[in-house]
């Protein structure tokens, strides 16, 4: 079985302004390794309405604060394994 340590994470989002990320928000501490996504403008994909649903109550709950840890996650994924 192979095992992975997954770091916690924290989510930031920002606009870039001369060239440079301002991330809104609590500002991440210095020294923090970040990878950034840049979304393409004219990406698009397709999901079937049942898993658009799914994926907007999943971004509501987030929204609301309902969320677990890391750490509670990869507990719950172990014992479904």
């Amino acid at each position: 079985m192979r095992r992975c340590i997954m770091s916690p994470m924290q989510l930031a989002t920002g606009t870039v302004v001369g060239g440079k990320v301002v991330v809104e928000g609590d500002l991440l501490p210095e020294g923090a390794v970040v990878t950034i996504l840049a979304r393409e403008t004219d990406e698009t994909f397709e999901i079937p309405p049942e898993l658009e649903a799914e994926l907007l109550e999943s971004i509501a709950q987030a929204d609301r604060g309902e969320t677990i840890s890391a750490k509670e996650l990869l507990e719950r994924l172990r014992r479904i394994a």
